[in-house]
C-alpha cells in the first residue's frame, strides 16, 4: 500500500523529516510543503534517492530552486498525488 507523507516543518526546527524518512517505503513518496522545502537546500542523498515533490508556491515563496532529483507540483497536481496514493499521511 502506498503513501503520501506530506511534511511542512522546517528540517531546521525538528526531526520529523528524519523520522518520515526512516518509514519511507519504496512506493511512498515524499511531499514538501511550506519551511520543510527547505531540506532541499541540504546535501542529502537519501533524499535523492527518494520520490519528492515539492509545493511550487512555497519553493517562489521562500526563493528556493527545485533540484532536478524532485519534482515541484502546484495544488492541482498536489491533490491528483492525493488521489494517486492509497494513503496520505499528514506530519502535523
Amino acid at each position: 500500500m502506498s503513501t503520501l507523507h506530506v511534511l511542512s516543518h522546517s528540517p531546521f526546527s525538528d526531526t520529523r523529516l528524519g523520522s518520515c524518512l526512516r518509514i519511507l517505503g519504496s512506493s511512498d513518496a515524499l511531499l514538501l510543503c511550506g519551511d520543510a522545502v527547505y531540506a532541499l537546500q541540504q546535501q542529502s542523498s537519501t533524499l535523492e534517492e527518494k520520490t519528492v515533490f515539492a509545493l511550487e508556491e512555497d519553493l517562489q515563496a521562500r526563493n528556493i530552486e527545485c533540484p532536478q532529483w524532485a519534482t515541484p507540483v502546484d495544488y492541482p497536481a498536489f491533490v491528483d498525488l492525493s488521489i494517486r496514493y492509497d494513503k496520505v499521511n499528514s506530519w502535523l
